[in-house]
Order: C-alpha cells, then structure tokens, then sequence
C-alpha cells in the first residue's frame, strides 16, 4: 500500500513563487519559438532568406511609428554587410567540413600508430 506524499505547507508557498516566476519565461519562450516558426526563421534557407526580405521592409517604417509615437529620437541604424558576416561562417564551415575532419582523423591515427611502434 503507497501513502500520498503531501507536501507541508511551507514548501507550497515556495513551489507557488518558483511557478510564478518560471510561467512567464517559458511563456515568452515559447512565443519567440512559435513567432520564428511561423515566419519561416526555422525553415531552410530560401524561408530564411524571404523572413529577412519581410523583416528589412517591415521593421524600419515601425521604428519610425513608435519613435513618434513616443517623442524619442534613436540614432539611425547602421547598415550592415551581411557579405561579411557570411564570409566568416563559411570559413569556418570550410575548417570543420567532414572532408577536414576525415583528414584530421586520419593523421591522429597515424599519429597514434606511430607513438604505438
């Protein structure tokens, strides 16, 4: 026979603030989540691509209606080179392709066989 744990009235009060403050992070994450899915941000590429088109069209012209809005003047946005940006994840895609680490791979054996003789 199996008791019904219950816990004492101090640990209720506790696990009520732990709820009351973990509630609204997931619920914001969980939004984030389903507002970059909905977009097209968790899709392949050419959905990326379009999200980022949408996004540059969409963002400056509201900027500039809450900037109005509420009487606040920002510094203008730097541009920003995506080519860059690019340029450097593609070289270290390049470093870790599975023809790098196939020959890395290789040379550690050797390595090892070498050290083993």
């Amino acid at each position: 026979m199996t008791k019904n744990r219950v816990l004492p009235a101090s640990n209720l009060g506790e696990v009520h603030l732990a709820a009351r403050k973990t509630g609204p992070k997931v619920t914001i994450a969980g939004g984030a989540v389903y507002v970059a899915y909905d977009s097209g941000l968790l899709g392949n590429s050419e959905q990326g691509s379009e999200a980022l088109r949408k996004a540059k069209a969409v963002i400056p012209p509201a900027m500039e209606e809450w900037m109005k809005y509420f009487g606040v003047e920002l510094p203008t946005i730097p541009k920003i080179e995506f080519s860059l940006l690019t340029r450097g994840i593609l070289v270290r895609i390049q470093l870790f392709a599975p023809t790098k680490a196939t020959e890395y791979t290789s040379q550690g054996l050797q390595y090892l066989k070498d050290l083993t003789k």
